[in-house]
């Protein structure tokens, strides 16, 4: 009997508690929905529909078109399927380059569609204030300085993060009586002495952001640039092409590594496998049998399909397709 009281004691208290945290959620729940404005959720939203609705900034170094905003890359992809590539290294592990950060370059054939349909403006990149190429001395000795400083002070926290772990280590060694904690104690005693900090080890700060981002609409005008790059037949040619695929909702990006000039994918990269390798070819060119042969066996082998894409002489007729598959030898 008294064990059933026990346990209906319990079962009570923990059915009053439960009650009590219910309470409190509505409660909670009730106050939220109280204090939410619509009005700033409606400010929220417009404020999200200009951003989306901005042009965004392509910042031209050379012959490079690069996004630095990590607003804008989410932009493109989401909205325009624009893939491009991370070329940058990343903050906290810089010494490596199996993956990538900011900035994302874009093909040349990317930039323009975005410059083209009014989506983009092309921006300078930073250019060096100097009028010649001699290294500012006094810049340079101030950066040495501030490098010294900072290895100094990283040798400093070095030391004293040393003498902390050999602190609890003859600790725990007071603890046993087995143990003798004097070779420790020479270990700490020396350890100012005969620490040295090692220069590969110190950390320098990376700017994983970029200066001069947050022009005003006419200081943006007047650093916009016109394509940096004179306009061949090539390279016409591939921006026809590439204009067609993308206006029929595929993602492209570089076939350089499979000897083609785009890879074509069904959706967005990270969840599809490339199904083509388009080969930019002019309409009136005149290739030997071999290089297709070529590039059937190449495309039997990556279990692609290679599309040839010849851009018809007038725009209007649009771009001719031709699929190559290996079948074997006759």
């Amino acid at each position: 009997m008294e064990l059933e009281k026990e346990t209906d004691g319990k079962l009570d208290a923990e059915r009053q508690t439960e009650a009590i945290m219910e309470r409190e959620v509505k409660n909670q729940t009730e106050e939220e929905s109280v204090e939410k404005d619509p009005e700033s959720d409606t400010r929220t939203e417009e404020v999200k529909r200009e951003r989306e609705t901005e042009p965004v900034q392509v910042c031209v170094s050379g012959s490079a078109p690069l996004l630095w905003r990590s607003a804008d890359l989410r932009l493109v992809r989401e909205r325009m399927g624009i893939v491009g590539t991370l070329v940058g290294s990343l903050a906290r592990q810089p010494r490596q380059n199996c993956r990538l950060g900011r900035p994302l370059q874009l093909l040349l054939e990317e930039a323009r569609l975005l410059k083209d349909t009014g989506r983009a403006v092309l921006v300078k990149g930073a250019e060096s204030e100097c009028d010649d190429d001699r290294v500012n001395v006094e810049v340079e000795e101030n950066y040495t300085k501030h490098l010294q400083h900072s290895y100094e002070e990283q040798g400093r926290l070095a030391l004293e993060e040393k003498k902390r772990v050999l602190e609890r280590v003859m600790t725990v060694r007071l603890r046993d009586e087995a143990l003798t904690d004097q070779p420790i104690r020479e270990r700490l005693s020396s350890l100012k002495s005969s620490f040295s900090f090692p220069r590969s080890a110190m950390m320098v700060q990376l700017c994983t952001a970029r200066a001069r981002l947050g022009y005003a609409p006419d200081e943006r005008d007047w650093l916009a640039t016109d394509w940096p790059l004179p306009r061949d037949n090539k390279q016409e040619v591939r921006y026809r092409v590439y204009q067609d695929l993308r206006q029929q909702g595929y993602y492209i990006t570089s076939a350089g590594k499979f000897g083609g000039d785009y890879l074509i994918y069904p959706g967005d990269p990270l969840r599809f496998h490339a199904h083509f390798i388009a080969v930019c070819v002019p309409i009136k060119s005149e290739s030997p049998i071999s290089d297709f042969l070529c590039l059937a066996r190449l495309g039997a082998n990556v279990k692609k399909t290679i599309l040839l894409c010849s851009p018809s002489e007038t725009e209007s007729e649009g771009v001719i397709y031709t699929s190559i598959q290996w079948s074997g030898m006759v």
